[in-house]
């Protein structure tokens, strides 16, 4: 990118390549705060402010509340910006905090109990125990130790929460949770209850399968990643074998998916 090397040293405007490669990086940091700080505020007000604390209001009570959101997320992203050493302790804040909030946002599509209120206050104690834990209690999360430490303490204290909040809060209305089920069919037996208020539904595949799906789909794509790392820098043997194994989950994943829309077409027919 710099072609000049006495020029490494010089400020920007004497160097073009750099200019051009600083302002770049520029602009996409930009934007990139500009549509997290959007998307946040879009998410605090409509999904949560409109919805539970002040329905049907003037849209100027909803704009001045998504301004004030957005100034509250900015200040709040300076202030743990100011307490991060490093890159590698932002994402691995995001690991944690997309942890604590891991089994809430994957037992929704198996469990009916769950209601809006878990996901809040999962999302709400996931963020805030982490941060506790690092900035409060001085756990660095650049040890290996410490950072299991508060994974462990995330995910158990998080769980804990939105379980105590489901059991404390309503559920969603039958409504709801009916048209839920005809439209998603989610399966298993935490739907049970739900599933014999909507009546006859058609189900695409099943379960196990979809689960399997799953598990080959992680395979499909850290065996690509691996294997295309591995041919690169490392191993083509390696990678080609990975490469195969990726290709493999592909084809099984195909093969269930037809599994699947056979299955949901015989008992569409044996409905009718």
């Amino acid at each position: 990118m710099v072609q000049h090397r006495a020029l490494r040293n010089a400020p920007l405007a004497l160097d073009p390549h750099r200019a051009r490669l600083a302002r770049a990086l520029s602009d996409a940091s930009r934007q990139g705060i500009g549509t997290q700080l959007n998307w946040g505020a879009s998410y605090v007000v409509n999904d949560f402010y409109r919805r539970f604390l002040r329905k049907d209001r003037a849209e100027r009570e909803y704009v001045l509340a998504s301004q004030a959101v957005t100034v509250g997320l900015m200040l709040v992203s300076i202030y743990v910006t100011l307490h991060l050493a490093s890159i590698e302790q932002a994402w691995k804040l995001l690991i944690v905090t997309g942890a604590g909030t891991g089994t809430v946002l994957l037992l929704r599509w198996f469990w009916w109990r769950i209601n809006a209120w878990s996901e809040v206050s999962g999302m709400a104690v996931a963020a805030a125990v982490p941060l506790y834990l690092q900035i409060v209690m001085g756990w660095d999360g650049d040890r290996p130790r410490d950072f299991a430490y508060i994974m462990i303490v995330t995910v158990t204290l998080t769980t804990m929460a939105w379980l105590a909040v489901t059991f404390t809060t309503r559920p969603e209305p039958d409504k709801t949770l009916t048209a839920f089920h005809r439209r998603v069919r989610p399966q298993g037996p935490g739907w049970k209850p739900v599933a014999a208020m909507s009546g006859p539904v058609v189900v695409h595949g099943s379960l196990r399968r979809e689960l399997a799906n799953a598990l080959l789909g992680c395979v499909l794509v850290y065996s690509a990643l691996f294997g295309v790392g591995q041919i690169l820098l490392r191993s083509a043997a390696l990678g080609l074998g990975l490469l195969l194994t990726s290709a493999l989950a592909a084809v099984l994943i195909a093969r269930n998916l037809e599994h699947a829309d056979g299955d949901s077409a015989t008992s569409a027919a044996a409905a009718s």
